[in-house]
């Protein structure tokens, strides 16, 4: 190993180790951000689809109750002798994971993303502004994209799930079952860092308004609409105002939203013929659009 891995190793660790002293608990990461150790699983026999990583390929998932090394978020701890365990089992780990949704913070993480040309932070302030919460004092994580995490608590009875692009176009959730990278991590992009302002600050109460958006809508049993209705129109509006590099993502989140408004089957035309006008192709706008199904639990 390079001497400079071995210090980005051994950094990783030392600021995985102050974490856990706050009550987080950590994982390792490698330079792609992602778990360093990999699924103790990953040569059992293939699985029925949906049930990857089990022990038995009739049974659950395994989260860790073989009792190897392997199990991603669901090997987060804040024990210190487990954390260098972990470590040292990865020593190519050049970084360390934050485990959300657990006691005592149940944290739940706000990734402003920069990519695809979407303004991120904008988008947080009106919905700030329409829903009438404000976001607190709270800890800042800078990405090496130019992106930030936010960091709220959450209340100890609700489960915060993860999403993707639910919120608005380029605002992710890291909830229950995720993770946020941790400041003073190395990943091939750069460093994360905690803004200076910050770095003291325990994560804040995330404000009511923005925690009732951050939960799924309950789900209802009722036909889907003949008619689309206001809601609808404004959805395909949206991603008709798609400018290039943003097309995918409005179109994504427009889709999610018609889903869980139970509009989705009958927005999908107009959600096409929307995308097409922006200069998406009918193949891509429909594969989106499955997608968006996918994810809201839904038959594309």
């Amino acid at each position: 190993m390079a001497t400079t891995d071995r210090q980005a190793t051994t950094l990783a660790l030392a600021h995985a180790l102050s974490a856990a002293e706050r009550g987080l608990a950590v994982i390792p990461l490698s330079r792609t951000k992602l778990p360093a150790l990999r699924s103790p699983h990953r040569d059992d026999p293939s699985p029925p689809a949906g049930e990857a990583g089990t022990v038995d390929p009739a049974g659950p998932p395994c989260h860790g109750e073989c009792g190897r090394l392997g199990h991603g978020v669901y090997d987060a701890s804040t024990d210190p002798a487990r954390i260098r365990e972990l470590f040292a089992a990865a020593p190519w780990a050049t970084g360390y994971g934050i485990a959300c949704g657990l006691p005592p913070h149940h944290l739940i993480g706000i990734d402003l993303d920069t990519k695809s040309g979407t303004d991120s932070s904008s988008a947080l302030r009106e919905l700030a502004l329409r829903h009438l919460f404000t976001i607190p004092e709270t800890v800042v994580v800078l990405t090496p994209s130019g992106g930030r995490h936010l960091w709220l608590s959450g209340p100890p009875d609700v489960v915060v799930p993860n999403s993707a692009g639910r919120l608005a176009p380029g605002i992710d959730i890291r909830g229950a079952g995720g993770y946020l990278v941790g400041p003073g991590s190395r990943t091939d992009h750069g460093l994360y860092g905690a803004a200076p302002a910050t770095a003291h600050l325990a994560p804040a109460p995330c404000p009511p308004s923005l925690l009732r958006l951050l939960l799924p809508p309950p789900r209802t049993n009722h036909p889907t609409p003949t008619s689309t209705g206001q809601h609808g129109q404004g959805l395909v509006q949206f991603v008709l105002a798609a400018h290039e590099g943003q097309r995918n993502t409005r179109l994504f989140w427009a889709a999610c939203r018609a889903y869980e408004n139970d509009i989705g089957p009958a927005l999908i035309d107009p959600l096409v013929e929307a995308a097409l006008g922006t200069g998406l192709s009918e193949r891509e706008a429909r594969a989106t659009i499955a997608s968006a199904a996918r994810m809201t639990g839904h038959r594309p």
